[in-house]
């Protein structure tokens, strides 16, 4: 679609305030606020806001009008917005057009609006809308993508407001009183630049105000907090004997700060003036829940929980502005936020706006301005799966249901290399491409290193990741820390080749909600963070002297490491890589990401544009011989980003109807009885060993269960770029078939004292050597040989080669099944379930359940075909009973539930029966290649070696259409080697 002129429409919805009469109803209607039916309820009304756009409008034809005396605003006004727009002004960056728009906006529904009765409905609908969802306040928000540069906007909101109240005292549209309130420490910090006073003010540093106007902001009173502190604090610290001492028999004491003593000690700078200005920061945190919200009891798990965290801290923020308006007063409340929507379980629609936005500058209008880098995320791949989605678009949907639960055990700690083999893959392939970022800095002079940020979803995630990356130690006997092994990721790792922690560690493992609280770490968190802390402390002793890493607390250490990343002669300076539990949404200012790797369930828009925004920051902005800004990208994976993604409305669905799958006690001769094995033991006659390999040794590297090898990135406009993991790492053959004959010897090869058989060794590497260089391994575009260091992958290897070496020897080694101690049969008696599902009514004389559960019409056909066969004795299909077959899928420990048992007559009778174990699979990849040739090569020989469970075979088929007659000739040719053994 070619470009077009003019500006983006802002299209939101948002909620509508609710009329109390008639014919307020009819003047929402003239406005265009008709009910849209695909969102609204009987309690809330949204429609799409016309409000931005038409205020848009009538500021972009003021900002037009030529003569001064035309602006209606004040002679101070007049002279900051001159300052402002004239390019000439500024010796540096001069403000973007977004910010002045911003200003403008507020300053023209400030001064001139109110002047002029056609436009009396917009502060009308304002005043609802306040009215409905912040009854004690008036609001008014700007919304701005994330780099467009708010502080400098609040700087400028500052000095108009300081500016004029010192030069028109008595005028109450203005003050020079401000709370500036922010969602933690971090941006708390980040905001001084705003104090007058500060070295680094903006008023002096960015030339925001006339030479003859900077005196005058000395008188602006200014107080920056976090809404944390309006939490009412406990001013008796004592235990609770002690509190009971001090009360004895009277009323219980009252030892909780006051509304007004809380305000004397977050803002006592403030005390003694009235209606001050509010400026929020990050906004989007700060709204009161709907009156009688229940949604937050429509939600589950942990997004039930971060609702409820959410709704926790946004009553604490806006419980505490409205303390401030009772106490001081407050003229009006100024929000900033890149997404200032309705959270999940506010009561309103997710994704909704905020009703009182006026301004919107969108990231799409960020990205073409290129005021911020342009996000890559991925738009095609060669995995073979037929999806909607990239794989490593959204990579939580393949990787969420094997990541670690929340919390960690007392028992043994994970193994990092247990991720899963599509997170490494994704980790290792965002690695190259960082790697040759990493370079092409370097070949540009440029003096900090490109920063690579994961964001997981909790601390069992991050630390695993953390660890992976880094490399990890673990507690001896004696709770002393060992190393164990070094970090995948060559420039991330945090201990040199000896194993040694690094002096200056380039990956740091964070907490963001912990640290931005401003309270002491959690104990567990402090123990993970250990040995990063101490390097940290180290380092801050060399440079500052051993007293200044003494009088830091931990927190206040990890917050300064994090703080300064990317930033010249500071502690995080050469930080490259940060592990990030919690959402790393906010209030991270570095300019130097490059690459975002998203670990954690993305359920809104809201949340993946926070989260990309903290790779958007421009590290230049200096512009070229065109006057244009280069540039710049940040590549991102496991992050279901949409450009263009519109607020979307969860519709009810009905119940479906459950169906009660049993046995039926009349069909009892139906019984088909099974073995439960668990394991199987395999006895090889001697150890000289050699391998045969056959097709079933092949192993074709599946790009379903590693990943996509080449993944392509593009944004809305720029170029696009292909990551790819097969050049992650540059092994050596050798060194390949080393380590698989060690994997190979300690997984396969054991003496009865279970230690592996290490004079086997220089057999199987020599085995495993002409197992690779013989083509057996194949590895599609953008993977490589070194991928047999994933322990799923070489497990799958290990089992091809050891079949190979089974299969080789002249004397046939001897398989067994190993039974279930506890319960070594299975019975279909025992079957009983609810299901949802489609299901296939099963014939009386064939079946002991009553029906078939359909996964697929395949099912269906495989029914139908076994009770038309008169040498059917019985089946069954397998769910709900029990019946699996155990197996290794690389080195992972799984089980194979197979579709249907079917017993046949083969001649020998119905006392007598051939147990057919059926599978129904159109695909085979390399993981069913592994579930077949197992039961075929070890259940089927291990239970028919065990002699009291009768004849057991295997079939696939792998066509609908060809299922009745490949099943016909499967019994034909049993009957017929049964008449040749008679």
């Amino acid at each position: 679609m070619p470009a077009t002129q003019g500006r983006r429409r802002s299209d939101f919805i948002t909620p509508v305030p609710k009329s109390k009469t008639k014919k307020s109803q009819d003047a929402q209607k003239e406005l265009g606020l008709s009910n849209q039916p695909d969102v609204s309820t009987d309690h809330q009304e949204y429609d799409v806001s016309r409000l931005i756009n038409e205020i848009r409008t009538h500021v972009a034809n003021w900002r037009r009008l030529p003569n001064p005396n035309d602006w209606n605003v004040t002679p101070t006004t007049a002279k900051l917005l001159r300052h402002w727009r004239d390019k000439n002004n500024f010796q540096g960056i001069r403000p973007f057009f977004c910010q002045v728009e911003a200003v403008e906006t507020i300053i023209w529904l400030t001064e001139v609006a109110p002047k002029q009765k056609t436009h009396k409905w917009i502060w009308d609908q304002l005043k609802s809308a306040n009215k409905d969802a912040n009854p004690e306040l008036i609001r008014l928000a700007m919304k701005m993508a994330t780099g467009a540069g708010k502080t400098t906007v609040m700087a400028m909101i500052i000095a108009w407001q300081t500016l004029n109240a010192v030069r028109s005292p008595t005028s109450k549209n203005f003050t020079r009183g401000f709370l500036l309130v922010a969602p933690g420490i971090t941006i708390r910090d980040r905001l001084r630049v705003l104090l007058p006073n500060d070295p680094d003010s903006y008023y002096k540093t960015r030339d925001l105000l006339p030479a003859d106007m900077l005196s005058e902001m000395g008188k602006a009173k200014i107080v920056i907090t976090n809404y944390h502190a309006f939490g009412l604090r406990e001013k008796l610290e004592t235990n609770k004997v002690g509190r009971s001492m001090l009360q004895g028999r009277g009323d219980e004491l009252q030892t909780t700060e006051s509304e007004g003593e809380m305000i004397r000690r977050v803002a006592k700078d403030l005390m003694g003036l009235k209606n001050i200005i509010v400026i929020n920061d990050e906004a989007h945190h700060c709204y009161r829940e709907k009156p009688n919200n229940e949604s937050v009891d429509d939600l589950t798990g942990d997004e039930k929980k971060h609702a409820q965290q959410e709704n926790k801290a946004a009553r604490l923020w806006i419980n505490g502005l409205e303390a401030f308006k009772r106490k001081l007063g407050v003229r009006a409340v100024y929000d900033l936020s890149a997404t200032p929507f309705f959270l999940s379980g506010s009561g309103y629609a997710e994704g909704t706006l905020f009703p009182w936005v006026v301004s919107d500058f969108s990231l799409m209008d960020a990205i073409e301005c290129g005021i911020v880098k342009l996000p890559r995320v991925p738009v095609s791949d060669n995995h073979i799966a037929i999806s909607d989605m990239p794989v490593f678009r959204d990579l939580w949907t393949h990787i969420g249901k094997d990541m670690p639960k929340k919390g960690r055990g007392a028992g043994l700690e994970p193994d990092p290399n247990d991720l899963p083999d599509k997170l490494k893959t994704a980790l290792n392939a965002l690695y190259s491409h960082y790697n040759e970022t990493n370079d092409a800095w370097e070949r540009a002079g440029i003096d900090i290193p490109p920063v690579f940020i994961v964001v997981c979803n909790n601390t069992a995630t991050s630390k695993l990741i953390y660890d992976w990356i880094a490399g990890w130690q673990r507690p001896n006997e004696d709770g002393d820390l060992v190393f164990k092994q070094n970090g995948s990721l060559e420039l991330f790792r945090n201990f040199d080749e000896h194993g040694n922690p690094i002096a200056r560690p380039p990956t740091l493992l964070i907490d963001s909600m912990q640290l931005e609280s401003g309270e002491a770490l959690d104990k567990n968190f402090r123990k993970m963070a250990e040995v990063e802390i101490a390097q940290f402390k180290s380092e801050m002793a060399q440079r500052d002297g051993a007293a200044s890493s003494s009088e830091i607390s931990d927190s206040e250490l990890l917050r300064e490491v994090m703080n300064t990343v990317g930033k010249k002669g500071r502690l995080g300076e050469q930080i490259r890589c940060v592990v990030s539990v919690s959402m790393l949404t906010e209030g991270w200012d570095a300019n130097n990401v490059t690459h975002i790797l998203g670990v954690r369930a993305f359920g809104t828009q809201l949340l993946c544009e926070q989260v990309v925004g903290r790779g958007l920051r421009r590290l230049s902005y200096q512009l070229n011989d065109d006057g244009l800004f280069d540039v710049e990208y940040s590549d991102i994976l496991g992050i279901p980003f949409d450009f263009t993604a519109k607020p979307q409305v969860a519709k009810p669905k009905a119940p479906k109807q459950t169906e009660h799958i049993r046995a039926i006690p009349e069909r009892a001769d139906q019984e088909i009885i099974f073995p439960r094995v668990v394991g199987y033991r395999v006895e090889l006659p001697e150890e000289r060993l050699t391998a045969t390999f056959t097709a079933d040794s092949s192993l074709t590297l599946d790009l379903e269960a590693i990943g996509p090898g080449k993944t392509r990135l593009e944004g809305i406009v720029g170029e696009g770029v292909t990551i790819s993991a097969a050049e992650a790492k540059n092994k050596r053959p050798s060194t390949i078939a080393f380590e698989l004959a060690r994997t190979l010897m300690v997984t396969r090869f054991k003496d009865d004292n279970g230690d592996p058989k290490m004079h086997l060794f220089g057999q199987l590497k020599r085995i495993c050597r002409e197992w690779i260089n013989g083509g057996w391994l194949t590895c599609p575009e953008g993977t490589g040989a070194w991928m047999l260091e994933y322990p799923s992958v070489s497990g799958q290897a290990c089992e091809r080669i050891y079949n190979a070496i089974i299969n080789a020897q002249d004397q046939k080694p001897v398989v067994k099944a190993v039974l279930d101690p506890y319960n070594a049969s299975g019975s279909t008696r025992f079957v009983s379930f609810q299901t949802t599902k489609a299901t296939y009514r099963t014939d009386a004389s064939r079946c002991h359940i009553n029906y078939v559960v359909l996964d697929s019409s395949w099912e269906e056909e495989m029914a139908r075909v076994a009770e038309d066969h008169p040498n059917v004795i019985r089946y069954v299909k397998n769910q709900g009973m029990g019946f699996e077959i155990p197996y290794k899928d690389g080195a992972t420990s799984r089980v194979y539930i197979p579709d249907f048992i079917i017993d046949l007559d083969d001649g020998n009778g119905p006392d007598d029966p051939l147990h057919l174990i059926v599978e129904i699979k159109g695909y085979r990849n390399e993981n069913v290649k592994v579930k077949s040739e197992t039961t075929k090569q070890k259940w089927i020989k291990g239970v028919n070696n065990l002699g009291h469970y009768g004849r057991w075979q295997f079939a696939e088929f792998q066509s609908a259409q060809l299922i009745e007659t490949e099943f016909r000739a499967l019994i034909d040719a049993a009957l017929n080697k049964s008449k040749g053994h008679k």
